[in-house]
């Protein structure tokens, strides 16, 4: 029973993460929802947005294998943050953005390959062959996907940090707990934001290149500052408590 209780906050809490992202995903998908952004009629003969098309393929059990693929590929993007963390609080090394960027990066084109393995299988000859005579060659594909998993690992880069921060402010004195939620809360907020006006101009009829670069290049920029500003914060905490340690120390 005490080991009930001891799991008990770090159980509510990640429960309490969840939630927050939920409501945060729902209030952005009604606000794609109220602007057009998303498509709850059926596929019709033409005037269609690029992913609903996209989307279209996925029908039966290759529909629930894609759920598969996609819940593997955000499972790991959400360990490597995870994983970044606890080797800081477990080695206690500085948290350098750096690193946190290029494991973000690599965790990010790995999980862009095993989606790949399994999207591979789902898909007939047919379509294959159909898809591949409409793309570039291997090695432009290759970089396509090495420079979009920069640009995710811009995101899991930040979030690596911010888990790293509220690690470091606990370590201050400050709640883990809500320092983990009121992160949540506010960078869950910021994204939602930034994910419903590049799926909103992503999806569409005909693509506005210039508009969509824009938020794509908002997104980075974001992502990059959060990265940053969580580096800085992450290191405030330690930097405050040497020369509370040195006087200790001292005395």
């Amino acid at each position: 029973m005490d080991s009930m209780k001891q799991m008990a906050k770090p159980f509510f809490t990640l429960f309490g993460i969840a939630l927050i992202i939920a409501v945060i995903g729902r209030v952005g998908l009604a606000i794609m929802a109220a602007t057009g952004a998303l498509a709850f009629d059926y596929i019709s003969a033409s005037g269609v947005a690029i992913l609903d098309v996209i989307c279209s393929i996925l029908t039966g059990s290759a529909f629930v294998a894609f759920l598969f693929a996609a819940g593997l590929a955000l499972c790991l993007s959400t360990a490597g943050p995870v994983l970044y963390g606890y080797l800081f609080a477990k080695k206690g090394g500085p948290a350098r953005p750096l690193t946190a960027f290029l494991w973000g990066w690599a965790t990010a084109l790995m999980a862009i390959v095993c989606l790949l393995i399994v999207v591979s299988g789902i898909l007939s000859a047919v379509q294959v062959g159909s898809m591949s005579s409409k793309l570039p060659g291997a090695p432009v594909l290759v970089l396509a996907l090495v420079v979009f998993a920069a640009f995710l690992g811009t995101l899991l880069g930040a979030a690596s940090m911010v888990v790293c921060a509220c690690i470091a402010r606990a370590r201050a004195g400050h709640s883990l707990s809500a320092q983990l939620l009121a992160a949540t809360a506010l960078c869950g907020a910021v994204v939602m934001v930034l994910t419903v006006g590049t799926f909103a101009t992503l999806n569409s009829v005909a693509i506005n290149t210039t508009a969509l670069l824009a938020w794509f290049a908002a997104d980075v920029a974001v992502n990059l500052v959060v990265l940053f500003a969580a580096a800085r914060m992450a290191r405030a905490p330690r930097a405050a408590a040497a020369p509370a340690k040195a006087k200790a120390t001292a005395a």
